[in-house]
C-alpha cells in the first residue's frame, strides 16, 4: 500500500496504528463547598505510527527522501494519505526513524518509523 506526506513523498505503508483520543479536563475546587466542578476541555491530541518502506533508485536519492522527512519535523502541520484514501490532517511529526538500508539490483530502500500527533479530529 502506498501513502503519501503532504502530497509530495511517496512511500510503501506496511503498518499503520492509530492511538486513541486524549481528553482533558480542569478541576476547580471553591473554600466552603463540598465537591469540585470537573470541566471537560475535550480531545486533544493523539498518536500515530507510521511504519513502511521506502524504496529509491540510489543510495543518495534515497538519503535525500530521507532527509526530507526528518527536515518535515519542523513544528508544521502535515497531511498524510494511504492507499485507502485515509486522510489525516493537522498532525505534526515527532520522530522518523530509519533503519535497515539494503542494496539490490534496482536501487536502495530502508524501512522507515514515522511518529505523528495529530491534534484535533478532521
Amino acid at each position: 500500500m502506498k501513502a503519501t506526506l503532504d502530497g509530495i513523498i511517496e512511500f510503501e505503508q506496511a503498518k499503520l496504528d492509530l492511538g486513541s483520543w486524549q481528553r482533558d479536563s480542569i478541576e476547580r475546587a471553591a473554600a466552603g463547598v463540598d465537591g469540585v466542578v470537573n470541566i471537560d476541555l475535550g480531545k486533544r491530541t493523539r498518536e500515530i505510527v507510521q511504519k513502511g518502506v521506502m524504496r529509491a533508485a540510489s543510495r543518495s536519492a534515497l538519503m535525500a527522501k530521507v532527509d526530507f522527512f526528518r527536515d518535515m519535523a519542523d513544528g508544521r502541520y502535515h497531511t498524510m494519505e494511504t492507499a485507502e484514501g485515509r486522510r489525516f490532517e493537522d498532525m505534526w511529526i515527532e520522530k522518523v526513524m530509519v533503519s535497515g538500508t539494503e542494496y539490490n539490483g534496482s536501487g536502495a530502500s530502508c524501512e522507515v518509523e514515522i511518529r505523528y500527533v495529530q491534534l484535533r479530529d478532521s
